[in-house]
């Protein structure tokens, strides 16, 4: 977590040096993720695994905010399930062409901020399989859940980023055994990031923090 030093008077070459170092140093980062139906909490990054930097959060669109249908796309009316292929085809490629973009907007701007970004965690609600849910309305859910993931960690792979996924429920646990510290003092230090944020700090960027900390191993 980065914490502010006091401002000082200092000769301009050493400001300059100064400024060229803090930019080196942050120009390994990592994204992380909480995949939603429909959009993503993006969170960036940058510093060690032991000296953590919150550099951004953001939200970014997966699905076409013009269009209401492709946050849900396999929701039909009455909360059946949505069989309509052509339908289907219409929006998953929406969904496809604004998480694209969204991807593209989102690096550029980091790329314009000197950062380099080489790996991404996605933390998503379920990974459970479609197929394997007689529930029509709940298959919907998971078959939003497997398009948004899948969809974004494709647009991510294609520009070189390498992802890992990892589902909410396990996320902390996951997190406290990489990392060698207790669930507790994960939840802390997610926790703290938050004091650097602008805007909201809620459980959905948490998350997404936790996958770009894991990420930055």
């Amino acid at each position: 977590m980065a914490v502010a030093a006091p401002p000082s008077k200092s000769h301009p070459r050493h400001s300059h040096h100064a400024a060229i170092i803090a930019r080196m140093k942050a120009a390994q980062a990592a994204l992380g993720f909480r995949v939603k139906s429909g959009w993503a909490v993006a969170i960036l990054m940058s510093g060690s695994v032991r000296s953590l930097h919150l550099c951004d959060s953001c939200v970014i669109n997966l699905s076409d905010p013009c269009d209401p249908a492709t946050r849900q796309p396999y929701h039909a009316a009455m909360g059946l399930l949505e069989t309509n292929a052509t339908k289907l085809k219409r929006w998953t490629q929406s969904v496809r062409r604004t998480t694209d973009q969204s991807v593209v907007d989102l690096l550029q701007r980091y790329i314009d901020d000197d950062y380099k970004i080489r790996f991404a965690g996605l933390v998503v609600g379920s990974m459970i399989d479609p197929d394997s849910i007689a529930n029509s309305h709940i298959r919907a859910h998971a078959l939003e859940g497997r398009l948004f993931r899948t969809t974004l960690a494709a647009a991510l792979q294609s520009r070189g980023i390498h992802c890992a996924i990892f589902t909410e429920r396990d996320a902390y646990a996951t997190a406290a055994e990489a990392l060698g510290k207790s669930p507790t003092q994960i939840k802390y230090t997610v926790t703290r990031l938050g004091d650097s944020a602008n805007g909201a700090w809620r459980a959905e960027q948490k998350l997404a923090a936790l996958a770009a900390w894991l990420a930055l191993r």
